[in-house]
């Protein structure tokens, strides 16, 4: 690596949320750097700035505060170092494969013999030539991200930055294209100095970064970043590659844990007893997720017996990383669950709520949510205090967008609606926008 790209310094960005009520910080003070020669991953949960951050850097949204450079001049527009490849390939439909490609080259008013040139070695790199003159809806899915590719590699850019590029695809196209990709920037034929990737696919990041910034949520912050110390091309059987791998769940796990830059704990070292701090749920948003979800995966870990490390789980599951995430996180809420290190291990309730009756499981999980949930909780003594035991939903929406967007808030409520009519301690009508206790009868709007 040799020289700086892009720099990044004490970055926030907030957006107002509905009504002018207040505002909704998406980052929080972030400072990086993208160095030439490197392949570097933002890996954090759904909300934490991961994509807000790369179009900052793209200069496609304005700063709140600080500032960007890049290639040494501070930044006050769209970026012209940098290209994008998104994860809706966001072609143009009436145009071809070589019209979508060259785009960009004519909005840069390059002549049309030089578009020419350079949009077919683009289409060859990334293996689609004999396509030039089809459309888009005569190409599959990973065909037509093959050409978001090509687009963003035809303009050269310093920076080639990509936001999911393969979280559209199915798994064997994104495993055939990741691939290729990785292939190409190994024999240094890539066509960027440096890649930036978005993702929340763990394995993902290990397998193509050099090193890999983890964000957190609510605001997003740079907790502090991990050094894929392995040599090129990544082998997914190298036993670094699994520690490193194991170590980035455990970091996700346990969002309030410190992050060593070079060393990951060991297996060894986890299994002699080390332990890390565990998140306080009470302080992050609800994890949006059904009960019926997360009965399930309680189920799953009894019958694989004894303590489990957290990958472990989540291959079993099959779910994408920010699903397993939150389910996780609401049976660690509940009181259901401990996470230490990478090990999960299930509560004496959360056992039995695991292997209880439909009637038995409703019993326990409503003592747990009264007792750890505090918006749930709210909602119940709200409505006892009323006389009519009953109130408009805006009431509540209100209390959490004094927190949180809009379109979060409503799905902060739609949660505590579902956990609550689980446990049969309110109901909802969606028609009158009214809540009521479960044992009155609903009052008029």
């Amino acid at each position: 690596m040799s020289g700086t790209l892009i720099e990044v310094h004490s970055c926030s960005k907030s957006f107002p949320t509905a009504e002018g009520k207040g505002t909704f910080i998406a980052l929080q003070d972030v400072s990086v750097k993208v160095a030439s020669g490197e392949v570097v991953a933002l890996l954090g949960r759904s909300g934490s700035g991961k994509s807000t951050l790369l179009r900052i850097m793209a200069g496609l949204i304005p700063l709140t505060s600080g500032s960007v450079i890049s290639n040494g001049k501070t930044l006050n527009g769209p970026n012209p170092d940098v290209a994008m490849v998104f994860q809706s390939f966001a072609l143009l439909p009436w145009l071809t494969v070589m019209d979508n490609v060259e785009i960009g080259l004519e909005a840069r008013a390059i002549d049309r013999l030089a578009r020419t040139r350079r949009a077919l070695k683009a289409i060859d790199l990334v293996g689609l030539d004999g396509f030039e003159s089809a459309y888009p809806r005569e190409l599959s899915g990973g065909m037509k991200q093959r050409v978001g590719f090509a687009r963003a590699m035809v303009v050269e850019p310093k920076v080639l930055f990509l936001d999911e590029p393969f979280s559209a695809l199915d798994v064997l196209t994104a495993e055939n294209l990741r691939g290729e990709i990785d292939e190409l920037w190994n024999a240094k034929t890539f066509p960027a100095e440096s890649i930036v990737l978005v993702t929340h696919n763990i394995e993902e990041a290990v397998f193509l970064a050099d090193r890999v910034l983890v964000l957190s949520s609510a605001p997003g912050r740079v907790r502090g970043e991990v050094a894929i110390d392995l040599p090129r091309p990544h082998d997914r059987n190298h036993p670094h590659f699994k520690e490193l791998t194991d170590y980035l769940y455990q970091v996700m796990t346990n969002p309030e844990q410190e992050i060593a830059a070079q060393a990951p704990p060991t297996v060894s070292a986890r299994s002699a007893g080390e332990r890390v701090p565990v998140a306080t749920p009470r302080r992050r948003p609800l994890p949006h997720v059904r009960v019926a979800t997360i009965s399930g995966m309680l189920e799953l870990i009894e019958d694989m017996g004894a303590n489990h490390d957290v990958a472990q789980i989540a291959a079993r599951l099959a779910v994408p990383i920010d699903d397993f995430l939150a389910i996780l996180d609401a049976a660690v809420l509940l009181g259901f669950a401990t996470v230490d290190g990478g090990t999960v291990t299930l509560t004496s309730e959360g056992r039995v709520f695991a292997t209880a009756s439909i009637q038995q499981s409703k019993e326990i999980f409503r003592s747990a949510v009264l007792a750890h949930v505090r918006i749930v909780a709210t909602v119940v003594n709200t409505l006892e205090a009323k006389e009519n035991k009953s109130m408009r939903a805006d009431f509540f929406l209100d209390l959490l967008e004094e927190h949180y967007s809009a379109g979060e808030a409503q799905r902060q409520f739609d949660t505590v609606v579902d956990w609550g009519r689980y446990a049969e301690l309110f109901e909802y009508d969606a028609g009158s926008q009214r809540v009521w206790l479960s044992d009155s009868p609903p009052a008029a709007a």
